[in-house]
């Protein structure tokens, strides 16, 4: 087996395709339907993402780092938002939590990078 994971992956070249950096700081591509949540996406893909409100935007479990480039690619986020984020472990100025991020075409090729570590406050 070659050392590079993405071998594996088929694509949807139809899809945005999004990328999570986990553990150990593998990338794992996914191709994802428009109007999908970064949390969605997530879990529809195996990806160790806790999301324990479900996505109700009610805690900080499925916080996300993004590059600054990608970070500037979003809209502006809640002070709901920036509140839970308050609690996150590991935030970052370019953090987000992933319930709130809409996939788009625009998103496509970005990356999210999920924290060693979750705060669970519920």
């Amino acid at each position: 087996m070659g050392s590079n994971i993405c071998a594996r992956w088929q694509w949807n070249s139809d899809l945005p395709r999004i990328i999570f950096k986990v553990a150990g700081g593998i990338e794992v591509p996914v191709d994802v339907k428009v109007g999908t949540s970064v949390l969605e996406a997530a879990w529809n893909n195996n990806i160790d993402i806790e999301g324990a409100c479900e996505g109700a935007m009610a805690c900080s479990t499925c916080h996300v780092i993004l590059g600054e480039k990608d970070f500037d690619k979003l809209g502006v986020p809640s002070e709901e938002e920036e509140d839970l984020l308050d609690l996150a472990w590991g935030v970052r100025p370019t953090s987000r939590l992933g319930c709130q991020i809409i996939v788009t075409d625009a998103l496509d090729g970005t990356m999210f990078l999920l924290p060693a570590s979750t705060n669970n406050q519920m």
